[in-house]
C-alpha cells in the first residue's frame, strides 16, 4: 500500500514554483503526490518528473475531459476520435511524470448532463475509445481507471457496481476504476458493501472526507473502508483528495464556499497520521 496526496490543494497545473511543497512532503511520510494534467506539454511534465525523483516521490495523475470536441460518450465520431487523442496526450504527460495511474472522470465533460441515464450507445461508444486509451497506456505501463462521481457532477457513472461493470466491458487488463470515499458517501447505497464485489476492478481510491476537508474529521467511516479494502486484498495507491478556497474556479467546481482546516500543512500532517493509524489498525 502507497500513500499519496493530490497537489489540487495548491494548484491545477503543477510548475516549479510548487515543487518547494514536494520535499515537505515526502518529510510528512507520503510515497508519492497525485498530478494534476490538465494541461502543459510533455517536456514540462519530465521536469515534474525529475522533481519527483529528486525528492524521492512516486506519482499519480488525475485528468479530466476538457469539452464536448473531446468528449468519448459523444454521438459525434469526429468527437470520440478528438477524445483517443486527447488521452494519448495525458497519456504522454502521465509517462513524462513517472505517473503509474491516470484516473478521474475520463468519460465526459464534467456538469454536462443528458437529461437521462447513460445509454447503450453511449457505453459502447465509451468503451470503444477507452479501449485504445488502454491500449496506448499499456505501452507506457500505465494503468487508467474512471472515477464514478455523484449525480451533480456526471450522469454517465455515478455507482461503483456501474463503473466497474463498464470497466469489464472495456476488458482491458490495465483499465479498471477509481474508489472515492467522497462520491461513494453521496450515492451509494452501502459505500462499504460495494467494496469486495468489485475489488478486481479498483485500481485507484481516494481518500477523501464527506466535506472534502481533512479525513476523520468528518463522517465517512474510514475504520470500516479501510478494514475492507485491505481484507478484500487491496494494495495499492491511497491518495488523499481535499479541497480548500485557494483556487476560486477550482472553489467554485468543487463547491467550497468555506474553511474545513488552518492551512494546507495541517491537511498533509494530518491526514498521513489517520491514514497510517487507520490501515494498521484495518489489519
Amino acid at each position: 500500500m502507497k500513500i499519496g496526496f493530490n497537489m489540487l490543494l495548491w494548484a491545477t497545473h503543477v510548475t516549479e514554483d510548487d515543487f518547494k511543497l514536494l520535499e515537505k512532503i515526502k518529510q510528512a511520510g507520503y510515497d508519492g503526490i497525485e498530478i494534476p494534467v490538465f494541461e502543459g506539454e510533455v517536456s514540462h511534465f519530465q521536469k515534474v518528473g525529475q522533481a519527483l525523483k529528486d525528492n524521492g516521490l512516486n506519482s499519480t495523475v488525475v485528468a479530466v475531459i476538457p469539452d464536448e470536441d473531446h468528449n468519448p460518450i459523444s454521438p459525434n465520431a469526429s468527437n470520440r476520435k478528438a477524445a483517443v487523442e486527447y488521452l494519448k496526450w495525458v497519456i504522454d504527460c502521465s509517462q513524462a511524470c513517472g505517473a503509474e495511474v491516470i484516473c478521474g472522470p475520463l468519460y465526459q465533460p464534467l456538469g454536462m448532463f443528458s437529461g437521462n441515464g447513460a445509454t447503450e450507445e453511449e457505453k459502447q461508444a465509451g468503451a470503444e475509445v477507452h479501449r485504445q486509451a488502454a491500449d496506448y497506456a499499456a505501452n507506457a505501463n500505465i494503468t487508467l481507471a474512471v472515477e464514478a462521481l455523484n449525480r451533480f457532477e456526471s450522469y454517465f457513472l455515478n455507482l461503483t457496481d456501474h463503473a466497474a461493470k463498464y470497466a469489464r466491458m472495456v476488458n482491458k487488463p490495465n483499465f479498471g476504476i477509481l474508489y472515492d470515499t467522497f462520491h461513494a458517501n453521496i450515492e451509494e447505497a452501502d459505500p462499504i458493501g460495494c467494496i469486495e464485489p468489485n475489488i478486481d476492478m479498483i485500481k485507484h481510491v481516494h481518500i477523501s472526507e464527506n466535506d472534502r476537508g481533512i479525513p476523520g474529521k468528518g463522517h465517512i467511516d474510514f475504520p470500516a473502508t479501510f478494514k475492507k479494502l485491505r481484507s478484500a486484498g487491496y494494495d495499492n495507491w491511497l491518495t488523499v483528495e481535499a479541497f480548500g478556497r485557494a483556487l476560486p474556479d477550482l472553489a467554485a467546481a468543487t463547491r467550497v464556499w468555506r474553511d474545513f482546516f488552518d492551512s494546507p500543512q495541517q491537511v498533509y500532517t494530518e491526514s498521513i497520521k489517520f491514514i497510517k493509524q487507520q490501515w494498521q489498525a484495518s489489519a
